[in-house]
């Protein structure tokens, strides 16, 4: 059996952690199994190592960001084969170069496109635990590129559609997937199953449990996933096609502060004004959500959305070049003490006024409302981020998602 092991930072932030991970995987490694670990950098060092590059150079190129983030990973996955060394099991690290881990030019949120597993399979049939750097890849210049934020989630369910292996485990600080964050809403509970298309739209929508490219990618090649905590030994969360286990209404809710509202006013009522505005926007690689387009004003019309904070200064440069050009808009305004709260389930499909009994929770909190947003599986409210913790307790509330 070949397994696939994914550790975050916080299951490698110090000496104690390091071995427990180890011996955890020995564990596998002793039952005959081959075992492939997949490791984030130590605790908050991608931080420490960012807040180093803005003190050196607040507008570095992001190459360079990059080849000092991936520092942070090759460190990981050398101390973790020293530990396992060390405890008698033969071990090995690669970093991205070494696996040829193949990725777009995105510095700073490539996406993989090939991995060449040859390196990897030589490792395994001498017996040895193969301990490889999440988040990094190698572009067509050999540069080194990182994956984003979690993306050392993307970098095991990649190797596990590669290797073809017999199950992908994602180890992290928390026993599974919850139907909210537990440090928002006590007493949210842990899923024991959840479907790709709902744990893809959490992720997305701001659970910080998983990667949203890593369910995608996982969805797209079957790969089942395990999610639990490296910190005891509870069953954690299946992601798989089909939830049959729990037939939820709601199976969980979202928070995300990581939001910030543009409005833009007064631009020209007539076709193609929204595909220039987003054209520009896509250009520069700003992800948008949330889109409302006004009523018209006679001759005028308002279109609004949401992007993530780290995108909002390149949305603000990008709309005022174009502001009195090619959209000939009247202001545009940047809200950023906003917040996104969502709900997800499968169950939402065939039943009628879920989004009603949202609504209604919030207006009983006394909470406004300031934008909506919604899917065949998903009901997204901007509010405003005072009220982002009450708002996601009430709708959790309203949906008797607790034990």
């Amino acid at each position: 059996m070949l397994i696939v092991k994914k550790f975050g930072g916080t299951s490698v932030a110090n000496k104690e952690r390091i071995f427990n991970v180890a011996k955890r995987c020995i564990e596998d490694y002793r039952e005959g199994h081959q075992v492939v670990v997949v490791l984030s950098a130590m605790g908050k060092q991608t931080d420490v190592l960012l807040d180093m590059a803005k003190d050196i150079n607040p507008k570095a190129h992001k190459r360079e960001l990059d080849m000092l983030l991936t520092t942070g990973e090759q460190t990981s996955v050398a101390l973790m084969a020293m530990a396992m060394d060390s405890l008698g099991v033969p071990a090995v690290s690669l970093n991205a170069f070494q696996v040829a881990m193949h990725t777009t030019s995105d510095y700073g949120n490539a996406r993989l496109r090939k991995i060449d597993a040859k390196r990897i399979r030589y490792e395994l049939d001498n017996r040895r635990i193969v301990v490889i750097t999440g988040f990094q890849g190698i572009n067509k210049y050999n540069d080194y590129t990182t994956l984003g934020r979690g993306g050392s989630d993307t970098t095991a369910v990649a190797l596990a559609a590669a290797l073809n292996a017999d199950a992908c485990e994602i180890y992290t600080d928390v026993d599974g997937v919850f139907t909210a964050d537990p440090r928002v809403v006590p007493n949210a509970r842990k899923l024991s199953e959840i479907t790709y298309d709902e744990m893809l739209e959490l992720a997305s929508l701001g659970a910080g449990v998983l990667h949203n490219r890593s369910v995608e990618m996982a969805k797209k090649y079957g790969v089942q996933l395990v999610v639990r905590s490296s910190l005891n030994t509870n069953e954690g969360t299946v992601v798989k096609e089909d939830n049959k286990m729990e037939k939820m209404l709601v199976s969980g809710v979202a928070t995300d502060k990581n939001v910030v509202h543009f409005a833009v006013e007064g631009l020209e009522n007539k076709p193609g004004v929204a595909f220039k505005l987003f054209h520009h926007l896509a250009n520069h690689n700003v992800n948008v959500d949330m889109i409302l387009q006004s009523v018209e004003h006679g001759e005028s019309q308002d279109i609004s959305f949401t992007v993530t904070e780290d995108m909002a200064d390149i949305a603000m440069e990008t709309l005022e070049r174009h502001g009195d050009t090619s959209l000939k808009c009247d202001n545009i305004k940047m809200v950023k003490d906003v917040a996104k709260v969502s709900i997800v389930g499968a169950g939402m499909m065939s039943n009628p006024g879920v989004a009603a009994k949202m609504f209604e929770a919030l207006y009983d909190a006394g909470i406004n409302i300031r934008q909506i947003s919604t899917s065949e599986i998903r009901v997204s409210v901007l509010i405003d981020e005072k009220y982002a913790e009450p708002a996601a307790q009430a709708v959790h509330d309203a949906f008797s998602l607790e034990e």
